[in-house]
């Protein structure tokens, strides 16, 4: 079919329709030359004959008499009629007849015909210019070069509600918003100016005396063109589709809601996505609040009560003011708002319209609204599980458009989505939260007071990473004034780890109470990690492809006394050393093989520390962070540590600093101890020989200390325990004694000797002469026990130097 109206003139028009004249009798008495084109008969043939005689098949005669007495009685007709051809065929005609009158009153009828296809032709063209402009749903309106409307149809009648001739005359865009009418202006002129159709352009549509209701309409623009390609104006062909682009604008919202809400498990940011995920897209404001136990990582009572808090608020406009309870602030919702209701029902609350005094009637002003320029709000409940978490509540403000009742659906869909990630988040926090409990538990509530070494520590957990860590650190008070330092490190995540780390630092504990040698502590702990490790695999609880258990470990003992350290490690990174005089290095120190490998030794090194020298002890999380080399760490950890006589908390600070990211990947553990070293008058020390006169020296010799000391309150006990230990060695043992004093936070009495038997206690007979020394001395210290080195044995005991046990 060719294109509307291209080449299709009216075919009843007087230069290409076939005339013919007849007079009142249906003579023929005109005939021209289009009329003998069309059917064959010269104008010699037909003249003065009659045209039923000469055109009309007789077969056709009822047709054309019925023809003839309609246009008699109505004064003129038009239809399809077949003729006959001069060669005897019939033709179909479309013909048009109407009366013409003469002076002398004589009738005549003027037939103008036309072949039928062309007619018909010609009629669909009309009908369908008559169907755009009078019943096509589908808007239409000619713009004129002088970007004035000149025609619209009825479609756009119905959607300005304005009679489709006022219009007529009226500038491009005129009934629109100036934002709106400048885009339509644009595009018409770009299609006058270039003569290129513009297709499927999205116009907002906001008419001037109706701004709040907001319409998008699909326009399509074309150049209407002369026969020469002279542009005579502009069409734009213009469907509604508010419902559709809102739908669109719905379904755009849910996937953006889908991947921007629930991008973690913490409670708040979840919140806060859901409010920036509103904004501006449905609402000019939104706030979420939650309530009080949800925050926390509690399950909320199944009847919600007490306060909120407002975890999520955003706002358009830079101008526009601040939320009146900012993020994370508590809020109040009085019993008659939206809010209330909500929580109370468990139901959205939609107020379409808020009436200008809205706010003033009593128990709304508790609403929180941003400003009271809102003039619509929707409030959607947070339920999961059947719990009422919060609420979120929408205003609109800026834009005119109130809620309808489609806003209310999506804002529910999306309330009921974020819910559901807040639950889950909330979820995760309580787990969390227990399981830092747990490893709280588990780790030093606080350093123990000790004379031996100044004391600063970190522990930061990954935030990172799922699960807990096993990361680990001790400070631990040994007899003789001295004390151990540990760090360590349970391969893994999760409350095994954990749970590993708890059994580890009890075990390791226990091992240094028995004043164990560190390469010693270290091999009972490989057989514990060993046993460990059995266990786990004998009730199946292996990860794949991971080491059932597994960890790493550093035990550094330093005796202030003597000022030496003995370190021995299993597969942990190395001490870092500062001297005094601020020469840094990592200690040289054999490796070990760490805890559950089995069956290899490990070495302890013994190295001599001057007062005022740093030791720092740390885990891999410390140095072994993706973002930097690990040789790079430990030249920053040994810059940072290369002023020893700072602050120590000051200088522990700084090594979190230098090297541990604002959310570490892994958990660190750090230790940094500045040594002491114990005055000399505070140590005494004697060897006593082999014979039954050495106990009376040693109680000779206590108790001219004590006295030197000031400490002639603790005489008679420390007396009775030196000359009991001093005994038990003439006794059992073999060797010279060798008696010591310690004056330091308590006062220590120790016996050693070359023997490597165990002392243990025993109830003595009332018929025994003996066996009842150990039984005085525990009886008299405070604490006591016993240590081995590779020399011998050394009992020691402890009293308070406030006062006496007895």
């Amino acid at each position: 079919m060719t294109e509307l109206n291209e080449g299709h003139e009216e075919p009843f028009a007087l230069h290409l329709a076939a005339l013919a004249v007849l007079d009142d009798r249906g003579v023929v008495v005109g005939w021209n030359r289009r009329a003998q084109e069309l059917l064959g008969h010269p104008g010699t043939a037909v003249l003065g004959r009659r045209a039923f005689e000469v055109l009309v098949d007789p077969r056709d005669l009822p047709a054309a008499r019925e023809a003839v007495a309609k246009c008699r009685r109505a004064g003129g007709w038009a239809g399809l009629l077949p003729l006959r051809h001069r060669d005897g065929r019939l033709v179909d005609i479309g013909l048009r007849a109407r009366a013409l009158p003469r002076e002398d009153g004589v009738r005549e009828w003027v037939l103008a015909g036309a072949p039928a296809a062309d007619v018909l032709e010609w009629q669909r063209d009309r009908a369908i210019v008559g169907g755009l402009y009078r019943r096509c749903p589908i808007g239409l309106v000619v713009h004129g070069p002088d970007l004035t409307i000149l025609r619209v149809n009825r479609a756009i009648e119905r959607f300005t509600g304005m009679p489709a001739a006022d219009f007529r005359g009226l500038p491009t865009g005129s009934l629109l918003i100036p934002d709106d009418a400048r885009e339509a202006v644009d595009r018409v002129r770009q299609v006058m100016d270039t003569g290129r159709p513009a297709v499927y352009s999205e116009q907002f549509v906001r008419l001037e005396w109706d701004p709040a209701h907001e319409r998008v309409a699909m326009v399509s623009s074309f150049p209407l063109e002369d026969t020469s390609g002279r542009i005579l104006g502009v069409a734009e062909m213009i469907e509604d589709i508010t419902e559709r682009h809102r739908a669109q604008r719905r379904l755009a919202l849910l996937d953006q809601a889908g991947s921007r809400i629930g991008t973690t498990l913490d409670v708040a940011e979840t919140a806060r996505e859901l409010a920036e995920v509103m904004v501006p897209h449905l609402a000019d404001h939104a706030s979420v609040d939650l309530l009080w136990q949800v925050t926390r990582g509690e399950e909320p009572l199944r009847t919600p009560a007490g306060s909120m808090v407002r975890l999520g608020a955003c706002g358009t406009g830079a101008g526009q003011p601040n939320p009146p309870h900012p993020q994370g602030e508590p809020v109040e919702f009085g019993p008659g708002t939206p809010q209330a209701r909500c929580l109370a029902e468990g139901r959205a609350v939609l107020e379409p319209v808020l009436p200008p005094d809205w706010f003033s009637v009593a128990g709304r002003r508790g609403t929180h609204a941003p400003d009271l320029g809102v003039h619509s709000l929707i409030v959607a409940p947070l339920v999961a599980r059947g719990l009422v978490l919060g609420v979120m509540t929408l205003w609109r403000s800026r834009r005119p458009d109130p809620f309808e009742a489609d806003d209310l659906t999506l804002a529910q869909e999306l309330a009921s989505r974020a819910a559901v990630a807040i639950d889950n988040a909330r979820r995760f926090t309580q787990q969390q939260q227990t399981a830092f409990t747990l490893q709280s538990s588990l780790l030093p509530r606080g350093l123990p007071a000790q004379s031996a070494v100044e004391t600063a520590v970190r522990y930061l957990p990954a935030s990172g990473a799922p699960g807990l860590g096993g990361d680990w650190f001790d400070v631990i008070p040994l007899s003789g004034a001295r004390v151990a330092l540990v760090v360590g490190d349970v391969v893994g995540r999760g409350i095994h780890a954990a749970a590993t780390m708890g059994r580890l630092r009890t075990a390791v504990h226990t091992l240094a109470s028995l004043d164990l040698e560190p390469d010693e502590v270290l091999s009972r702990l490989d057989d514990l990690v060993n046993l460990l490790a059995a266990e786990q695999e004998a009730a199946g609880e292996r990860p794949v492809g991971e080491q059932v258990v597994g960890a790493t470990c550093l035990y550094v003992v330093y005796d202030p006394v003597a000022g030496r350290c003995s370190v021995a490690r299993a597969g942990h990174p190395p001490p870092v050393v500062t001297a005094p005089d601020g020469r840094v290095a990592p200690l040289d120190l054999p490796a070990g093989p760490p805890l559950g490998l089995g069956g290899l030794p490990f070495e302890a090194r013994e190295i001599d520390l001057a007062e005022g020298s740093l030791l720092c002890l740390y885990t891999n999380g410390l140095i072994g962070e993706r973002h930097i080399d690990a040789d790079t760490a430990l030249t920053k950890l040994c810059a940072t540590l290369s002023r020893p006589a700072d602050a120590l908390e000051r200088t522990c600070q700084a090594v979190v600093d230098a090297l541990v990211p604002s959310q570490p990947g892994d958990d660190v553990a750090l230790v940094i101890a500045r040594t002491r070293m114990l005055p000399p008058q505070d140590v005494a020390s004697w060897q006593l020989p082999l014979e039954p006169a050495s106990a009376a020296r040693a109680r000779e010799l206590t108790s001219a200390k004590l006295t030197e000391w000031g400490l002639e309150h603790l005489a008679f006990t420390t007396e009775l325990i030196a000359s009991e230990l001093v005994t038990n060695v003439y006794r059992y043992a073999s060797g010279p004694a060798t008696l010591r004093l310690i004056r330091e936070r308590t006062l220590v009495c120790e016996v050693g000797d070359t023997s490597h038997t165990s002392p243990h206690l025993r109830r003595a007979r009332t018929t025994d002469e003996g066996g009842r020394g150990l039984l005085l001395v525990a009886q008299m210290a405070e604490r006591w026990g016993t240590r081995y080195t590779r020399e011998g044995k050394t009992v020691w005991t402890e009293q308070p130097l406030t006062g006496t046990l007895v």
